[in-house]
């Protein structure tokens, strides 16, 4: 787990784990539906293999620090009870 200085680094490192999550998932699919039309192409599954492994691994880190992500993965607790919503931070 990454240390965090400040409550400002934690929210950054935070959000920096979102994009890349966003990021891997759209490229996931974005190679999924090319190779849909180009089933052969060695180059596209190997970097589609290569995004599944890091959008797995970052996913699991995420959740282990901040909690699940989506229902199908409640991590044995459902964590978003214990917080606030997003709204009542003031985050928003």
């Amino acid at each position: 787990m990454d240390a965090c200085n400040s409550n400002n680094d934690c929210r950054e490192l935070r959000q920096d784990m979102l994009k890349n999550i966003m990021c891997y998932k759209f490229a996931v699919n974005d190679l999924a539906l090319y190779l849909d039309t180009h089933p052969n192409d060695q180059k596209a599954i190997c970097l589609h293999k290569e995004y599944c492994k890091s959008l797995k691994e970052l996913t699991d880190k995420y959740q282990k620090i901040y909690g699940p992500l989506t229902i199908e993965f409640p991590c044995n607790k459902w964590r978003w009870l214990e917080e606030p919503w997003p709204w009542e931070r003031g985050m928003y």
